[in-house]
């Protein structure tokens, strides 16, 4: 089974009490960092905040019911005092717990429900090749991103493409896409090009210094928009039989001079750190 089911799994039957992120990754047998990046590649979302929303939700099932206890509720959803519990329903739900007793039913209110690990992603991976890579300096546009709210990365590109061929010391016609800094709440993306120095780069872009990597590299050759079921098949699949363990070093995304942003086809490399 894979970590990401295996993280699922272990969410359903832990709803009660006090859960770890570190607890969760010892179960599933992997780092927190490889499960933090597998869940969100996989499912878009941080592993600790659809615990949160899976707990409020079981928590919003209860008060429609008519729980006459709200504090016993919060407990239950591993808050320790009512005005915690209460904060956290509001931004879930918009909505009170008393509101939601009183109401007596859910009409409004969008619960998580459990996600299933059957879908089928239909996303077939080629062998990947294996590439111990130089040190890299990038320059582009960063920004810091969560795992729901990603739909900024197309827009960020955008404003990148004027920067295009206008870089001093850009080296080659590829850009890169940066995935750094991850942890189990989100991650900075850094869209930009490899140049041979900082010196002449205008201040307003991101540098960012690479340090040398092997990297398994796998090509995905459908539209950019579909890079996500390659990205799961990679975490979920590939890697959890690979016999290699995911480095804690920035991921890659390889855009070649095939690929026309206009479209988003071309096609594109992930490039997948990995240690030695």
């Amino acid at each position: 089974m894979d970590p990401v089911a295996k993280a699922l799994w272990f969410i359903e039957s832990h709803m009660g009490g006090e859960v770890t992120l570190d607890e969760i990754a010892e179960a599933c047998g992997v780092s927190r960092f490889h499960l933090s990046r597998a869940f969100s590649a996989t499912l878009g979302l941080s592993i600790m905040r659809y615990l949160r929303a899976r707990r409020l939700s079981e928590a919003a099932r209860a008060l429609a019911g008519g729980a006459p206890d709200i504090l016993s509720v919060a407990l239950g959803a591993g808050y320790g005092s009512h005005e915690a519990f209460t904060r956290a329903f509001r931004d879930q739900f918009g909505a009170t717990p008393e509101q939601v007793r009183a109401q007596g039913q859910l009409e409004g209110i969008e619960l998580v429900e459990p996600i299933l690990m059957e879908q089928n992603f239909n996303a077939k991976l080629e062998p990947p090749r294996f590439v111990d890579a130089a040190a890299m300096l990038i320059a582009g546009l960063g920004q810091r991103y969560e795992y729901e709210e990603m739909d900024g990365i197309p827009a960020q590109w955008e404003r990148f493409q004027a920067h295009i061929g206008h870089i001093p010391g850009e080296i080659g016609g590829t850009a890169f896409g940066v995935i750094a800094n991850s942890d189990d709440k989100g991650f900075d993306y850094v869209c930009g090009v490899e140049v041979s120095g900082f010196s002449d780069i205008d201040p307003a872009l991101t540098r960012l210094r690479l340090p040398p990597q092997k990297y398994a590299v796998f090509a995905h050759r459908g539209h950019v928009a579909s890079v996500r079921n390659t990205m799961h098949a990679i975490w979920r699949d590939w890697l959890p039989k690979s016999g290699h363990a995911a480095a804690d070093a920035p991921s890659l995304e390889r855009y070649g001079k095939g690929f026309d942003p206009r479209t988003g086809l071309g096609g594109l490399e992930l490039w997948l750190p990995i240690g030695s």
